[in-house]
């Protein structure tokens, strides 16, 4: 059985592989299955953009469908860059040029000030119309300057202070154990579950 990840992110595909490992699914991506699907990012919400990517794929492919949206929310710039976060410093850019736009919009921001989470939403979806929603959080600070070579997006620059470090210094699979993706596949592994069998734990 085959369950579809709604994303051409290579990095992402390799976190989910992880996530869901136990179930009996097979997991694809569109260009595996030869699919030519717009999944562009204009809801105004995560959870607009999740299930606007679960239910196009869903009705394309007519597999069970997971896609996710999710964000950096930083307090100190009232919650940006939120939903834009892939297009906060324009089109087009790096990981790196997106992680220098957000330090310098930080910059002069003290320690105790820069707090910020990480935001993820999961949407399931079928082609018969059926649609699940899941969410998770990972709370933390903007660091200075990156750090650790693990991870994507703005990872590095995302520190934990329980563990002391940012998040693309751990590898993914203490990652894993604590991000927002991890808290919210936690949530969608129970509902394939009861989809599909196998062990939602």
């Amino acid at each position: 059985m085959k369950l579809l990840l709604a994303t051409r992110n290579a990095a992402k595909v390799a976190e989910y592989r992880l996530l869901f490992t136990g179930l009996p699914l097979q997991l694809t991506t569109p260009e595996e299955e030869g699919l030519e699907v717009e999944m562009a990012e204009k809801g105004a919400t995560m959870e607009e953009n999740a299930i606007s990517k679960a239910t196009t794929c869903a009705l394309a492919s007519g597999l069970v469908t997971v896609a996710d949206d999710s964000g950096l929310e930083v307090e100190a710039l009232g919650g940006e860059p939120g939903v834009r976060s892939a297009r906060y410093a324009g089109p087009g850019v790096s990981n790196g040029e997106r992680i220098a736009y957000l330090l310098r919009k930080m910059e002069g921001v003290p320690w105790p000030k820069r707090r910020a989470r990480f935001r993820c939403v999961i949407a399931i979806a079928s082609d018969r119309g059926t649609l699940e929603l899941c969410s998770g959080q990972c709370r933390g600070l903007i660091a200075f300057q990156p750090k650790g070579g693990h991870g994507f997006g703005y990872d590095p620059v995302f520190y934990l202070p329980k563990l002391g470090m940012t998040m693309a210094e751990l590898p993914m699979e203490e990652k894993n154990k604590v991000s927002h993706r991890a808290k919210a596949a936690a949530k969608a592994r129970r509902i394939l579950a009861q989809l599909f069998g196998g062990d939602g734990l």
